[in-house]
């Protein structure tokens, strides 16, 4: 028997209702709302129109500038560099504003303003929760006056006796050509950004500074770069018996070595043999950390560091003020070479004495890369010559080294030129020093006038000591330029001298103010 199932039959499914969620009229413009998510029975727009979430926030403030070293004032007493539209600029404006705090930021940047209107616009955009739920995002601008305020370095620069410590640099010798080298790594390392003055007086400069940690890093800085020793020593200005507080001024004193290059030195005997049996009879061709001898007739050299000159100290035979001009006869390399010196063998006969005898010299010399017949060279005449020092008359009186003795001693060929050359493409920085009460003299300003000129010259010829410096392009006003582009060639040629070292411009930088740096727009 078999049961009869009936056929599947589908179902029609009902369609469910939709679940509305409940809705509301905005209070105050009547749109509709979704009532449970809505933050006091207002519209998104209605709720951006009546509330502020910036109503915390200042919108003036002030900031304060020191308008000599161009300082911004960080509260409470911090002073920090800042360049205009900087992020370091930002950073300190948006400090500055009370209630940030509570508020997200989420952008900030500058609004340009006149340079001239000491004023300082911020556009700042910032989010908050309104009501729950509810996240409203603002944008406002923030303005801010600029003010002047003297930061306490630089009233202390304009005030007398506020310093705290000084760096008396001193060295004595009859010129500067020291101290105009010593100025230029000074200013190519900013060692002296931390002086509130620089003042000049008789065989050195005086350095002040507000702090004592200040005057030890130059010290620091000057044994770096120049053999000196140090003193240092301290004054008490006030003490207060209640809390035992003590102010002291303190000194230091740097005494640099009286051997500058081009010297002729007479070395002590025993100290010759000490640093490497050199002849005791040699020229500085190099002051560094320490003094570099050379020995003209051997190409030998040696170096007395810092500590061996001061242990037993001796000055200078005679200094470059003390040259002779000759002229080279004849001259014939030798074949040893040591650097960029080459060993010769030359004669030579002295400049006034052209015309008037016929008195030559014999003698060696380490500038055979660079002479030749014609050539004029400096040198110091030693044969008739009285020196007033105790290490050169023991080496008269020394069965070795008397006969050793030469005639003459050539140190940098000459290069005739004009007294004064204008027409240099380069220049040197100089530092900002105060010349005191008294200023100098006339003969004393056309000695310091001469001395600039001959550390000039110095740098031009000795390619060593123009990698120590930093040369820098001439200046030229647009009047000059315009005469320099319509002068012939004939004229341009006519003002350079014949074998004078020229600097290729290409070893000299420019200006940060020269560049002429433009923004793109």
């Amino acid at each position: 028997m078999s049961m009869e199932v009936d056929a599947p039959i589908s179902l029609p499914q009902r369609p469910l209702l939709s679940q509305n969620n409940a809705t509301i009229l905005c209070c105050n413009c009547g749109a509709p709302i979704d009532g449970t998510s809505s933050a006091g029975a207002l519209c998104y727009d209605c709720v951006k129109l009546t509330v502020d979430i910036s109503e915390g926030v200042q919108r003036e403030a002030t900031l304060h500038i020191c308008r000599d070293c161009e300082r911004w004032l960080q509260p409470p007493a911090h002073w920090i560099t800042a360049a205009p539209e900087s992020r370091e600029l930002l950073a300190l404006c948006l400090r500055k504003l009370r209630g940030l705090a509570k508020v997200r930021i989420i952008d900030a940047s500058f609004i340009w303003t006149e340079p001239h209107s000491r004023r300082i616009k911020v556009k700042l955009t910032i989010q908050q929760e309104a009501f729950q739920g509810t996240i409203l995002q603002q944008t406002f601008e923030v303005e801010y006056v600029v003010a002047y305020h003297q930061c306490p370095d630089c009233a202390k620069s304009f005030t007398a006796n506020t310093w705290r410590a000084v760096v008396q640099v001193r060295q004595k010798v009859p010129h500067k050509r020291t101290f105009l080298y010593l100025e230029q790594l000074i200013l190519k390392h900013s060692a002296h950004k931390d002086t509130i003055n620089i003042k000049e007086v008789k065989d050195g400069l005086d350095f002040y500074y507000s702090a004592r940690n200040h005057a030890e890093k130059f010290v620091d800085f000057l044994t770096s770069v120049a053999p000196v020793r140090s003193k240092k020593s301290q004054e008490l200005i006030s003490h207060d018996i209640h809390t035992s507080t003590k102010s002291y001024k303190f000194s230091f004193s740097c005494e640099l070595v009286p051997i500058c290059k081009d010297d002729l030195v007479a070395l002590p005997i025993k100290l010759a043999k000490q640093i490497g049996n050199i002849s005791p009879l040699t020229i500085c061709y190099r002051v560094g950390t320490a003094i570099n001898l050379l020995d003209p007739t051997t190409l030998q050299t040696a170096d007395v560091s810092t500590p061996i000159y001061w242990r037993s100290p001796f000055t200078s035979l005679a200094d470059v003020q003390e040259l002779v001009e000759f002229v080279v006869m004849d001259i014939e390399p030798l074949g040893p070479e040591k650097g960029h010196f080459v060993l010769a063998e030359a004669t030579v006969a002295r400049a006034s004495d052209l015309g008037v005898n016929d008195k030559t010299f014999y003698t060696r010399t380490h500038l055979g890369g660079v002479l030749h017949p014609g050539d004029s060279v400096m040198g110091y005449h030693l044969s008739g010559t009285n020196f007033n020092s105790p290490q050169f008359e023991a080496l008269e009186d020394s069965n070795a080294h008397a006969s050793a003795i030469p005639d003459v001693i050539l140190v940098k060929k000459f290069y005739a030129r004009k007294r004064k050359n204008h027409n240099r493409n380069w220049r040197l920085k100089r530092m900002n020093k105060d010349e005191g009460e008294m200023l100098p003299k006339k003969t004393d300003q056309e000695k310091m006038e001469m001395d600039y000129e001959m550390f000039l010259r110095d740098v031009e010829e000795d390619k060593e000591l123009r990698n120590t410096v930093a040369l820098y392009k001439q200046r030229m006003d647009k009047s000059k330029m315009d005469g320099i582009e319509t002068q012939s060639t004939a004229e341009t040629e006519a003002t350079d001298v014949e074998g004078v070292p020229r600097i290729d411009m290409s070893e000299l930088l420019d200006e940060f103010e020269d560049l002429n740096v433009e923004d793109e727009k």
